[in-house]
């Protein structure tokens, strides 16, 4: 499993989580966060909130999204790395456009990325319900790291 990890894409990483041959990230797991999709430049996580993810006012937590969204977009720039290049987060801005009820059903989070250098890669994220309806919008600017 290291040599897979050490010698893989960022997208061929992605994809092995996705396929199930890789474990997912424990943070997605605890949050009921699960792949969709991975091309490169693009990929979605989706998850069905519930009673588990509110806050006191009983709506989706912003952290919840927020994790989401950095999950989406950093993947987005890992996807265009190389073999052993990988990306973490250097910051995240999110605009919550409205609230995310619990039982709403799927929602999903898209990072498109936007420009992937040798050290700084930056994306784009949105978060939408089945029927379009646009929660929030987020940016990323993540660090390349070599091997």
């Amino acid at each position: 499993m290291a040599q897979l990890t050490e010698a893989a894409t960022g997208l061929e990483l992605i994809q092995a989580i996705f396929d199930g041959h890789l474990p997912p990230p424990g943070a997605s797991v605890s949050l009921g966060i699960y792949g969709v999709s991975a091309e490169a430049g693009r990929v979605v996580f989706a998850m069905h909130p519930g009673a588990d993810h509110t806050n006191p006012e009983g709506t989706t937590h912003g952290g919840v999204l927020a994790t989401m969204l950095d999950s989406a977009m950093t993947c987005a720039v890992l996807s265009m790395l190389p073999a052993g290049h990988r990306a973490t987060t250097l910051e995240i801005s999110v605009r919550f456009l409205r609230p995310v009820p619990p039982g709403i059903g799927r929602v999903e989070a898209e990072g498109v990325a936007v420009n992937v250098g040798r050290r700084v890669g930056t994306a784009e994220g949105r978060i939408t319900g089945a029927e379009g309806t646009l929660y929030a919008t987020a940016t990323t600017t993540c660090l390349v790291l070599e091997p």
